[in-house]
C-alpha cells in the first residue's frame, strides 16, 4: 500500500445527549399562579469570510420549563441567509428566520440552555440581528409574569425521567464550544500500560477487528504519522500546497501555521506519557509553501522556503525531493535545502474544495474553510483527517458498539472525544513494538 487517502465530504454536527434524570413522584400544585416567560440570547459570529460566515446562537429560557420551542429573527441586511444550520429545524422567508427545536433539545428548564448554529451568506454587510423572539415571546434578558390559569389537581404526576438520545446534524463548521460534542475534554492519560474504560474496550475491539479485516497491510504499511514523528525524533515538517489565487499577507501565514501547530497538538496530547509513547510534545515546522504565482504571498522574508508553479495533480506541489511521501527512505540529498528542509506531511488548501481528505500525505480541504477557522478553538475538519494521517479509518457504513458520536464518524462530533482518543492509543498499542517500545 502506497498511501492511504480518503476523500469525502465532510460535515460536521453537534451532537447532544441529554443525561438521564432520576424518575420523580411529585404532586401537581392545586394554586394557580402566573405563567413565567422569559428568554435570554446570544448571538455570535465566530468566523467571517467573503460572503460567508459562521453564526451561533446560546438560547437561555428564564421563564417556565419548555417541552418544545421556536426561536425567530430578522435579519437586519438583504442578503443574509441561512444555507445550512444544526441542532434546529432552519427556514427561512425573505429576512425573517425560524429555528425550530428538534427532538432531543425541545426541553428547556427554567435557565436551561442550548446551543444551535448555522452556516450563512451575506451580500454588502452582515449585521448582528437584535431582536429575538422564543415562542412568541421577545427576549429581553428578563422574565415576566403572564396572567394566571387555575389548573387544580391533587393526583400524583409522574416526572419521566429523560432517555439519553442522539440526532446530528450536518455543517461544514467549525467548532467553536468544546462543550457541544461528547467527551470534548481532554482525559489524562495513564503513565503506562492498555487501561481504556471497561465501556470502551468492545468497540475498541470492534474497531480493531474491523482494520484488521479490510486492510491486508494494516500493521506492514510504514508511512504512517506514526511512522513520520518517529523517524523525525519527535518532530513534524509541513509544507503548504496554496491552491487558491487568494493573497496572503505574511500575518495570515503566521495564523496558519500557528493553527496547523495547535491543532496537530491536540492529537499529540492524546499520547503524552501513554503506554510507552516517547514523546511529550511533537513541535510542527512549516518549512515551505507551494503556489502558481509568487505574487501570490505578500511577504518577502525568507522564514520559508518558496516554491513557485511546480504542478502535481494540477495543483502546486511542494519540491517533490523535498518530501517523505516521495522518499520513505530519509534520503532528502536532492531536497535543495538540505534534509532539515524536507516535510513529512503537505497542508493542501483547495479554494472552493468540498469537504476533505487526508492520509499518509496529509491533509486536504477548503483555503477559505481552513483559513476562516484558523482562530477556532477545534478545525474540526482537520482534526479528522489528521486522524486518517494516524491510520484511524471513517465509520460510514457502521458504528461500534454503545458509540454514537466522535470525530472519527463524519458529520457527529466537532472535536476529540474519548473514544477517538482511546482508538488512538489502539493503534500505537498495535504498531509501537516496531521501533521497541
Amino acid at each position: 500500500m502506497r498511501y492511504i487517502r480518503h476523500r469525502h465530504a465532510l460535515t460536521s454536527a453537534v451532537a447532544l445527549i441529554a443525561v438521564t434524570a432520576v424518575a420523580a413522584w411529585t404532586l401537581v400544585a392545586t394554586a394557580a399562579r402566573a405563567a413565567v416567560t422569559g428568554c435570554q440570547i446570544t448571538y455570535t459570529v465566530p468566523s467571517q469570510w467573503g460572503g460567508g460566515f459562521t453564526g451561533d446562537i446560546a438560547v437561555k429560557n428564564l421563564g417556565d420549563p419548555l417541552t418544545a420551542w421556536t426561536l425567530r429573527w430578522t435579519f437586519p441586511v438583504t442578503g443574509q441567509a441561512v444555507t445550512q444550520g444544526w441542532n434546529a429545524a432552519f427556514t427561512q422567508s425573505g429576512s425573517q428566520v425560524t429555528a425550530a427545536s428538534l427532538g432531543y433539545n425541545g426541553s428547556l428548564g427554567t435557565n436551561a440552555s442550548t446551543s444551535i448554529g448555522f452556516n450563512g451568506t451575506w451580500t454588502t454587510a452582515n449585521p448582528v440581528p437584535t431582536a429575538f423572539t422564543l415562542n412568541g415571546v421577545a427576549c429581553t434578558g428578563a422574565p415576566s409574569s403572564a396572567s394566571p390559569s387555575a389548573a387544580p389537581s391533587s393526583s400524583p404526576s409522574p416526572r419521566p425521567s429523560a432517555s439519553p438520545s442522539v440526532s446530528p446534524s450536518a455543517s461544514p463548521r467549525p467548532s467553536t464550544s468544546p462543550s457541544t460534542s461528547p467527551s470534548a475534554s481532554p482525559s489524562s492519560p495513564p503513565t503506562s500500560g492498555w487501561n481504556p474504560p471497561a465501556n470502551l474496550v468492545t468497540p475498541l475491539n470492534e474497531v480493531w477487528a474491523h482494520y484488521q479485516s479490510t486492510y491486508p497491510q494494516l500493521l506492514t504499511f510504514r508511512n504512517y504519522g506514526w511512522d513520520q514523528v518517529m523517524a523525525g525524533g519527535g518532530k513534524i515538517n509541513y509544507c503548504v500546497r496554496w491552491d487558491s489565487s487568494a493573497r496572503v499577507t505574511a500575518a495570515m501565514r503566521d495564523q496558519i501555521h500557528a493553527a496547523l501547530s495547535r491543532q496537530f497538538k491536540k492529537w499529540m496530547d492524546v499520547m503524552a506519557g501513554h503506554n510507552g509513547w516517547p514523546y511529550a510534545e511533537v513541535p510542527v515546522k512549516v518549512v515551505g509553501w507551494a503556489v502558481r504565482d509568487r505574487a501570490t504571498l505578500d511577504w518577502t522574508d525568507n522564514s520559508v522556503d518558496i516554491y513557485v508553479n511546480n504542478i502535481r495533480e494540477n495543483a502546486p506541489q511542494c519540491s517533490e525531493p523535498c518530501g517523505r511521501f516521495f522518499h520513505q527512505d530519509g534520503n532528502y540529498t536532492g531536497c535543495p535545502g538540505g534534509a532539515s528542509h524536507h516535510y513529512d506531511m503537505s497542508l493542501w488548501l483547495t479554494s472552493g474544495f468540498g469537504g476533505g481528505a487526508g492520509g499518509d500525505w496529509g491533509q486536504r480541504m477548503s483555503s477559505e474553510y481552513f483559513t476562516g477557522a484558523v482562530n477556532s478553538e477545534n478545525i474540526h475538519i482537520y482534526l479528522h483527517e489528521v486522524g486518517h494521517t494516524f491510520g484511524l479509518d471513517d465509520f460510514y457504513d457502521w458504528t461500534p458498539t454503545g458509540q454514537c458520536c466522535f470525530i472519527m464518524k463524519a458529520g457527529s462530533a466537532t472535536s476529540i472525544t474519548e473514544f477517538d482518543r482511546w482508538m488512538l492509543r489502539d493503534f500505537w498499542r498495535h504498531l509501537k513494538n516496531r521501533w521497541g517500545y
